[in-house]
């Protein structure tokens, strides 16, 4: 089964509005692996694999975001699948601290 890993900066009011919490339990809830964790710059910065069709649902998500939060914009670039798995994890999505 193919999969894919992006790796994204989601720009707007994302952060002290449940962001991370609502990415964690998104990501968990369609079975994607990966992170998620918040810039001090006022980003919050994603990494999610699997699927490609279950990874395109999770970035349309992340386009909305929680109900507080306000997305101007995601950059998006293709990343390495095993930058997904950090940390000795075999699989999952975690909310890694600030950056």
């Amino acid at each position: 089964m193919a999969q894919v890993t992006r790796h994204l900066f989601i720009h707007g009011r994302v952060q002290g509005v449940g962001y991370r919490a609502w990415a964690q339990d998104t990501a968990n809830r369609l079975g994607l692996d990966g992170w998620v964790r918040n810039r001090r710059s006022g980003e919050v910065e994603l990494l999610v694999s699997g699927r490609p069709e279950v990874v395109a649902e999770m970035i349309e998500a992340c386009r909305a975001g929680p109900p507080f939060a306000h997305v101007t914009r995601i950059d998006e670039a293709d990343a390495a699948p095993e930058e997904a798995h950090a940390e000795g994890r075999v699989a999952g999505f975690i909310s890694r601290p600030t950056v």
